[in-house]
């Protein structure tokens, strides 16, 4: 039987421009999610707090996700769907490795597609391939959005973008390390300095948090490039862009989509986000990582094989520190490296913020 599949918007990423519309979210993580699957949900809840009514989660249920993750305040942890006032969407909220479906979540979308409820979801297991799922939407009008879902297949050209557009994109020594925090946190304190900065998303997070984007990790990898340089034009129009970063350079697994990122954007500086006292890649305690300063030179020198580039500041994600560690740390990067380094989590991104500005007028007086 051919599987039914519902009316789609011709976007790059069906359905993208409702995200920003709901305001009555729901968020599934299925029954006992790892924290560390949970960064949607924690991320939506940090930056979309108040349109997240609860997050459903069984095996936790009665607690607030302040309890859970520290964020969200007094947002209860609920055991159904049903316990869910008014909702208007279910936003799936973790990212588990390889992006597959846990069937306790599977459950939590099925009964949300029978009550009418739009589904966002950035998992690689695509809602719309499911024939229960299309065919229940079908009878309930509900919307299945995969913001992984895209058809991009243009290759880059290696354009040129308009002059006086400052492009800062955030760089890692590996995955989960705070690179979308790190640009969101920026964003809003240019904007707060009066800049007309613009966030742009390379994540399915950041995609359901700010409703643009492009989901680089699911693009055909010859087409990566072209997608972010399209991503930048279309926004090229205002004074600072702000792109998110995946990945690492020195990644075994995903060092092709972060080199992707650099060559597509062309930034003229760069922001090298790290955690302090992580050993290894993360999941791979057989592959050590590298001195921030081989970082440093990798990104800047493969930048700059397209467009001269920088690295202007350090964002050290400093959670596994107590406060007087991590200044003393901060210290001792600035003083290796030359470089402002904050802790965005802690501290704020002002440090950040005012390298943003000092290379904009280095490169724009």
């Amino acid at each position: 039987m051919n599987t039914v599949v519902p009316a789609v918007e011709k976007t790059s990423v069906p359905g993208l421009d409702t995200i920003n519309e709901y305001r009555r979210i729901a968020i599934a993580v299925g029954d006992d999610a790892p924290l560390s699957n949970s960064k949607t949900a924690i991320s939506l809840l940090r930056y979309r707090g108040e349109h997240c009514l609860a997050v459903i989660d069984p095996a936790h249920q009665g607690k607030t996700t302040h309890d859970l993750y520290g964020v969200g305040g007094s947002t209860p942890v609920v055991g159904s769907l049903s316990e869910v006032d008014s909702p208007d969407a279910l936003f799936i909220g973790i990212s588990p490795p390889g992006g597959q479906m846990p069937e306790s979540l599977s459950r939590v979308i099925a009964a949300g597609v029978d009550r009418g409820l739009d589904i966002v979801s950035g998992l690689h297991e695509f809602l719309v391939e499911s024939e229960d799922f299309c065919q229940a939407a079908q009878r309930s009008g509900s919307r299945l959005i995969d913001v992984r879902r895209n058809q991009h297949r243009q290759t880059a050209r290696c354009a040129e973008f308009r002059s006086g557009c400052l492009r800062i994109h955030a760089v890692g020594q590996d995955c989960s390390v705070g690179k979308m925090v790190t640009m969101l946190e920026l964003e809003r304190g240019l904007q707060q300095r009066q800049r007309d900065a613009k966030f742009l998303a390379t994540g399915q997070t950041g995609i359901m948090i700010k409703g643009n984007g492009v989901p680089v990790d699911c693009v055909v990898s010859d087409f990566v490039n072209g997608a972010v340089e399209e991503l930048v034009l279309q926004h090229e129009q205002h004074e600072i862009l702000l792109i998110e970063g995946q990945g690492s350079i020195t990644h075994p697994a995903f060092s092709a989509v972060t080199l992707g990122l650099l060559h597509g954007c062309a930034p003229q500086g760069l922001i090298l986000c790290y955690e302090a006292a992580r050993p290894h890649v993360k999941a791979m305690p057989h592959v050590p990582l590298k001195s921030l300063e081989r970082y440093r030179e990798l990104y800047e020198q493969l930048a700059s094989e397209r467009s001269p580039a920088e690295v202007i500041g350090v964002a050290m994600n400093g959670r596994n520190l107590t406060e007087a560690e991590a200044d003393i740390e901060k210290q001792q990067v600035q003083q290796r490296l030359g470089l402002p380094v904050c802790d965005v989590y802690r501290d704020g991104a002002d440090l950040l913020v005012d390298a943003v500005l000092n290379l904009r007028g280095r490169l724009f007086a």
